[in-house]
């Protein structure tokens, strides 16, 4: 079984005015935390940009939407096409606090599933899921039919939504399912 780590960093980021890749936190870019912490469970840790240039310095695989302006659901396409695996670790760029027992939690949830999708605080995070290389056919057929919302793609394939995190402190999870949109929220993430 072979797991590869997905950093999606696609995103415009206007509400925060500054790419949030590159925003630091104790002296590193966030980028940097979440790679560190997705290379404890991957064999390989791919980042999907269409700035392939400005993540060099983190000599891991770099691949960029091979559908353009499709949003996030674009950038589960091209990992899974362009890496050879069988379960994908998503992140989002903007989650500096990832945590790898939460990650290994939902690999135990898998259990013969196509994916796994976390649920927290009433929120669905669909961007800090695991997915399965066989979802890669539905995923392109949405995109090609224009269909951009990662939720469609749930209708078309087997999800164990997870709610229940198994004795990982609460702490962890408040952490691990943050995520950076506003400057305001970048400021709380340094104190965090």
């Amino acid at each position: 079984m072979r797991f590869c780590g997905v950093i999606l960093s696609g995103g415009k980021s206007s509400r925060m005015g500054t790419t949030k890749s590159f925003l630091e936190i104790d002296d590193k870019p966030v980028i940097t935390h979440i790679t560190h912490e997705l290379k404890k469970l991957s064999d390989c840790v791919t980042i999907i940009t269409n700035e392939p240039a400005e993540y060099q310095f983190l000599e891991v695989d770099l691949f960029q939407d091979r559908f353009r302006n499709k949003g996030p659901l674009a950038g589960i396409e091209a990992a899974m096409y362009h890496t050879d695996a069988d379960i994908y670790l998503f992140a989002a760029c903007d989650m500096p606090f990832i945590h790898c027992d939460v990650y290994q939690h939902l690999i135990q949830s898998l259990q013969g599933h196509q994916a796994v999708i976390p649920l927290y605080n009433e929120r669905m995070h669909p961007l800090s899921g695991i997915y399965t290389k066989h979802v890669l056919p539905q995923i392109q057929q949405l995109l090609e039919n224009d269909q951009k919302k990662i939720r469609t793609l749930f209708d078309y394939i087997t999800v164990n939504y997870v709610t229940n995190y198994n004795g990982i402190p609460k702490h962890i999870l408040d952490k691990h399912f943050f995520n950076m949109n506003y400057p305001e929220q970048y400021e709380l993430a340094k104190r965090l």
